[in-house]
C-alpha cells in the first residue's frame, strides 16, 4: 500500500510508560489463494486481496488490528469515522478465522492480531476506519485510510504514464515488453499451455469478482456486457477476435497492482491525484496471485527467507540513509534507479519501512534485464572494484559484499580517525562480504598472492547458481531450502538441520554436507570437516589478539591467549588491525570457507603467521623451515615438525637450539649430548659445543583452565612442578625441559 496511506495514525493516551506497554497498528490484510484453500475460506469463496489501499467497489477491505506481542488486550470497538456520501458500508464481521496469523513474516516478529473486521466499499471515494484497542486503563486509537474506486482499463493509464507528461513516470513503455502485458493474450490463443482454463484467469484480467455486489468495471463486468464467454479451444485468434473494450482490461496490467484507478483519475479537485492510487512495496501484492501452491510457490518460498524479515533498524525515525539502500524495498529500489552509486545518496528518500519484497529486486514495468531484475549482473564493488564474472549472483552482490569500502580503509584511515565509509569511520567489514570472499579480493594478504577456489569461475551464476537451486515440489526441501528461500539448508520432520547438497554432487561428488573433508588446513594432523578446521583457524586466530578495552599505550596490546570476537581500538598495532580484520572478513561471510575455501584458509593463515611466524601452524617458524628448505616447505616432509633430519635429531629440537639441520654434529650413545664443532659460528665463536637433548611435554588445552608440568625420576618418588600457571587457550602447547643427567625421567600434566 502506498507510503501515505499505510502508515497507522497512532493517538496513546496516557503516560509515556503506557506507551512502552501498549503498540497498535491498523493495516489492510491481504489475503492470498493459498491461505484461502489452507483456511477453508472456500464455501461461499472468500474474494482475494492484495491489501492494497485502492479496492474496487464490493471487494473486500480485510481490517486488522494489530498490537505489540506482549500486550494484554481487553477490547477492541470498531467504527466508519468517515466515508463517501451515498455510503451504506458498515463495519462487518471478518470471514478470517482467528487462527490465520499476521501476515507479514517481518511483523510477525514484533505484533500479533487483536482483532480483525471487514468493510466493503459500496461508492467510490475515501473511507477511514478506526480500531479503539483497549488494555487495562489504557486506549490506544488506531486508523486506516483507503479509497473505493472502479477499474477503467490500460488506455486510460497509457494516456498519462507514456512519456506525454512532465512530471508523470513513462512506464507503460517499458511494461508492454513484460510477460505480464501478454499473458493472458498468449493463454487464450493456446501459446502459454494446454491446459488454460477459466479458473486461471482471475489473476491474469484487471478486477475479476463474479460476486453480485462487486460491481466495478473489472473484467466479468465488461464481458457479461458483450457477452463473450471462455473460448472451448484455446487457439490462434481467441485473443484478436475480443472485443477491443474488452481487451482493456485483460492481461496483467497497472490496476491488477496498483487497484483500480477511477479515483487516481480525478477526485478531490485534482486530476491524478496520487493519494488515491496504491504504490506498494509489499510482497501481498505480487502474492495476490503467486501464493498459489503447489504451482505458484515463489512466495511461500521467500516468506520464510530471510529478505522478508530485513531488519527494520535503518528504516523510520532514524533516518540512517546509508543503510536502507540494502535493508528497505524502497531504499534498494531508490539505489537501483541511481545505477548503483554508492556514493549516490540521492535514493534514500523514502524510510518508510518495507522488507526486501519482490518488488525491491523484480521491476514489474521493466524486462529489459533477465529475470526483470532492477539491475544488470556487472557490479562494482563498494571497494571501487567491478565484477563481471558472477553472473546472476552480480545482482545478489550489490548488497552482499563489506560495504564498508576498502581494506585500506580500515587499515590506514581507521587509526587516523578519518571516515572509512559513507556513513562515518569504522572498523572491519560490514556484514555480508560474500561477494568479496567468492572473488577473493579486499582482503590484507600481506604483499603475497591469496589463491582462490574456482565457484566463482565454475559455479554458473555463483550465488543464485547455489541458494537459488530449483528443488522438486516432491523433495522434503521443497518450500523449505533453495529458490526465493535463498536457503542452503532446512529443518526436517525430525527437528534436523539436513544441508541441501543436490548442487554441489555435480562437482564434488556424492556428499550429503557442506562441512566435508578437504585438506588438514589446521595443522594438527588430521582433516577434519572443511568448515571445522577453517572455525579451528578463526579460534586460533582471535587467541592471538589482545582482548577488548582502551589502553593508552600500542605495547600494552597483547594476545590473551582466549577464544574471542575481536574489538579493535584505533591505537592497535597495525599487525592487530590486520589480523582482526581478516578475521571478520571470513567470519562475516558466514560460510566457514564454502565460498572460497582457499582464500579463507589463506588469509587465516596468512594472520596466524604474520603474528607468531608460523602461517602454517606446524610449531616451527617459517622463517627457519624457509632458509633451509625454500618456499614450498610447508609440502615437504623432510621440513615436518617431528622430521629426523641428516643430524639425527627431529626438527623441532634443531630449530629450537637455533642450528642447521644439515649441521655437522651428532648425538653420541646414549649420554644425550649432542657434539658441534667443525667450523660452525656458535654464540660468536668458532669452538666445539656440547648440546644436550631434552624432553618436550606437548599437550592440548582447554579455554579457562590453567596447567602445570611435572616431573619425577621414579614413579615411585613425589612429583615436583617444573613449569606452572600455564593457561590454557584452546590450543596444542609444547614446553621443552632439559634431561641432562637424568637416568630417566616421568612427566605428567595436572590441571586446575
Amino acid at each position: 500500500m502506498s507510503a501515505s496511506l499505510a502508515a497507522a495514525v497512532l493517538t496513546l493516551l496516557g503516560s509515556s510508560s503506557a506507551q512502552a506497554a501498549l503498540n497498535g497498528s491498523l493495516t489492510l490484510r491481504p489475503l492470498t489463494p493459498t491461505e484461502i484453500k489452507q483456511n477453508f475460506l472456500t464455501n461461499p469463496p472468500a474474494q482475494f486481496s492484495a491489501g492494497l489501499s485502492t479496492i474496487g467497489i464490493g471487494e473486500p477491505a480485510y481490517l486488522e488490528a494489530l498490537v505489540n506481542i506482549a500486550s494484554n488486550t481487553t477490547s477492541v470497538v470498531w467504527s466508519l469515522t468517515s466515508k463517501p456520501a451515498g455510503s451504506a458500508a458498515t463495519i462487518l464481521a471478518s470471514p478470517l478465522p482467528a487462527s490465520l496469523p499476521v501476515y507479514k513474516s517481518a511483523d510477525k516478529l514484533i505484533y500479533r492480531t487483536a482483532a480483525r473486521a471487514l468493510v466493503r466499499p459500496d461508492v467510490v471515494g475515501f473511507y477511514t476506519a478506526n480500531a479503539a484497542i483497549t488494555a487495562g486503563s489504557i486506549t490506544t486509537n488506531v486508523t486506516v485510510t483507503f479509497v473505493g474506486a472502479t477499474y477503467l482499463g490500460l488506455g486510460a493509464c497509457a494516456g498519462c504514464h507514456s512519456g506525454s507528461f512532465a512530471n508523470v513516470p513513462d512506464v507503460y513503455s517499458s511494461y508492454t515488453n513484460t510477460a505480464h502485458a501478454s499473458f493472458f493474450a498468449r493463454a487464450i490463443n493456446g501459446t502459454e499451455s494446454d491446459h488454460y482454463g477459466k479458473n486461471c484467469i482471475s489473476c491474469h484480467v484487471v478486477g475479476y469478482d463474479t460476486n453480485s455486489f462487486a460491481n466495478n468495471g473489472g473484467f466479468d463486468d465488461v464481458a457479461a456486457v458483450f457477452g463473450w464467454t471462455f473460448p472451448t479451444v484455446l487457439t490462434n485468434g481467441n485473443w484478436e477476435n475480443m472485443p477491443e473494450q474488452l481487451k482493456d482490461v485483460a492481461n496483467i496490467q497497472c490496476e491488477n497492482c496498483h487497484g483500480p484507478g477511477s479515483q487516481h483519475m480525478f477526485s478531490q479537485g485534482r486530476t491524478g491525484n496520487t493519494n488515491a492510487i496504491a504504490v506498494s512495496y509489499a510482497a501481498a501484492a505480487c502474492s495476490q496471485c503467486h501464493d498459489s501452491l503447489n504451482t505458484h510457490f515463489r512466495s511461500a518460498e521467500w516468506n520464510i527467507s530471510a529478505h522478508a524479515t530485513a531488519t527494520r533498524t535503518p528504516s523510520g525515525a532514524i533516518n540512517r540513509i546509508q543503510c536502507v539502500r540494502c535493508h528497505t524495498a524502497p531504499g534498494f529500489i531508490g539505489f537501483a534507479a541511481t545505477g548503483g552509486l554508492q556514493n549516490n545518496q540521492a535514493y534514500a528518500t523514502n524510510f518508510v519501512y518495507e522488507a526486501i519484497t519482490c518488488q525491491a529486486c523484480h521491476d514489474p514495468h521493466n524486462a529489459s534485464n533477465p529475470h526483470q531484475l532492477r539491475m544488470g549482473y556487472s557490479v562494482t564493488l563498494d571497494s571501487g572494484l567491478t565484477i563481471t564474472n558472477a553472473g546472476a549472483g552480480g545482482f545478489c552482490i550489490e548488497c552482499h559484499n563489506s560495504r564498508n569500502g576498502s581494506v585500506t580503509n580500515s587499515i590506514v584511515k581507521y587509526p587516523l580517525l578519518q571516515q572509512t565509509w559513507n556513513g562515518g569511520s569504522s572498523f572491519g567489514v560490514h556484514d555480508s562480504p560474500q561477494g568479496d570472499m567468492m572473488e577473493g579480493v579486499n582482503a590484507v594478504d600481506y604483499g603475497t598472492p591469496i589463491p582462490s577456489s574456482p565457484h566463482a569461475t565454475v559455479v554458473a551464476d555463483t550465488c543464485a547458481g547455489c541458494h537459488m537451486q530449483a528443488v522438486a515440489s516432491t523433495s522434503p526441501a521443497f518450500l523449505k531450502a533453495g529458490g526465493h528461500t535463498f536457503k542452503m539448508s532446512y529443518t526436517n520432520s525430525l527437528g534436523a538441520l539436513v544441508p541441501l547438497t543436490d548442487v554441489c554432487v555435480k562437482c564434488h561428488g556424492n556428499i550429503d554436507d557442506f562441512d566435508m573433508p578437504v585438506a588438514d588446513y589446521n595443522g594438527d594432523g588430521r582433516i577434519d570437516g572443511v568448515q571445522t578446521e577453517v572455525q579451528s583457524l578463526l579460534n586460533r586466530l582471535s587467541t592471538l589478539l589482545p582482548p577488548s578495552g582502551y589502553k593508552a599505550s600500542q605495547s600494552a596490546y597483547v594476545a590473551d591467549g582466549k577464544i574471542k570476537s575481536p574489538s579493535t581500538q584505533t591505537n592497535w598495532p597495525t599487525k592487530f588491525l590486520q589480523a582482526a580484520y581478516n578475521w571478520q572478513f571470513v567470519n562475516a561471510d558466514g560460510s566457514l570457507g564454502v565460498h572460497n575455501a582457499a582464500y579463507a584458509v589463506g588469509l587465516l593463515k596468512a594472520s596466524i603467521g604474520n603474528l607468531t611466524g608460523d602461517a602454517n601452524n606446524d610449531g616451527l617458524q617459517d622463517s627457519w623451515q624457509a632458509q633451509y628448505w625454500g618456499a614450498n616447505f610447508a609440502t615437504n616432509a623432510a621440513a615436518a615438525y617431528n622430521a629426523t633430519n641428516s643430524t639425527g635429531m627431529p626438527n623441532w629440537l634443531v630449530a629450537s637450539l637455533g642450528l642447521s639441520p644439515f649441521g655437522s654434529f651428532k648425538v653420541t650413545g646414549n649420554s644425550g649430548v649432542v657434539y658441534f664443532n667443525g667450523g660452525n659460528v656458535v654464540n660468536g665463536a668458532t669452538n666445539t659445543v656440547a648440546i644436550y637433548t631434552a624432553a618436550e611435554i606437548a599437550f592440548n588445552t582447554q579455554v579457562g583452565t590453567t596447567y602445570t608440568i611435572q616431573g619425577v625420576s621414579s614413579l615411585s618418588g613425589g612429583w615436583q612442578n617444573i613449569s606452572t600457571n600455564i593457561v590454557g587457550n584452546g590450543s596444542s602447547f609444547s614446553y621443552v625441559t632439559p634431561t641432562r643427567g637424568n637416568v630417566q625421567m616421568f612427566y605428567r600434566v595436572v590441571s586446575q
